[in-house]
């Protein structure tokens, strides 16, 4: 997933966050069926690329990460304990099902991904949500790393990579 602009809207529908969307070459999301499979396939880690609109960059780094299958929701069943100085907001969601606006698998009394205007591992909303509105500082709506700047300050800049671990 890269976060880098606004070009690209991240408030879709289920179909969409299994198939994935955007550009390759700007913002997107992979897809999670295909997160999903490689995943399955061997262990991945995950490395979580942040920047804020006045140049701070952090990191986190997840030594284990995999998803579920679509029949399971997309679960974040494996998720290790963060690393970086990012500060570790995603570990909170750890066992969750991923939920869109279309498809509430969350915790809340309402759906977070409406609320939140984004897709995600939603608990009781967010500690994290990278697909959340561009530029959108309003409480839990915008591009969220709550340990770096809280859940009021929407992001610059939010990249996800995964890779085989060594």
């Amino acid at each position: 997933m890269r976060r880098i602009d606004g070009s690209v809207n991240f408030s879709r529908n289920w179909k969409e966050y299994k198939n994935g969307f955007g550009d390759l070459d700007g913002e997107f999301f992979m897809g999670l069926d295909k997160i999903h499979a490689m995943t399955a396939e061997r262990p991945q880690e995950l490395l979580v690329l942040l920047e804020d609109f006045e140049g701070d960059k952090r990191f986190e780094k997840y030594e284990k990460f995999a998803i579920g299958s679509e029949d399971q929701q997309y679960e974040l069943h494996t998720l290790s304990k963060g690393s970086g100085n990012a500060g570790d907001s995603f570990s909170e969601h750890r066992g969750m099902k991923f939920t869109t606006y279309d498809r509430d698998n969350d915790l809340s009394s309402g759906n977070c991904a409406r609320r939140g205007s984004g897709a995600w591992w939603y608990k009781h909303c967010q500690h994290s949500q990278l697909t959340g509105t561009y530029e959108d500082n309003r409480f839990a709506r915008g591009v969220i790393w709550d340990r770096f700047r809280g859940d009021e300050y929407s992001l610059k800049t939010a990249i996800m990579m995964i890779r085989p671990k060594k």
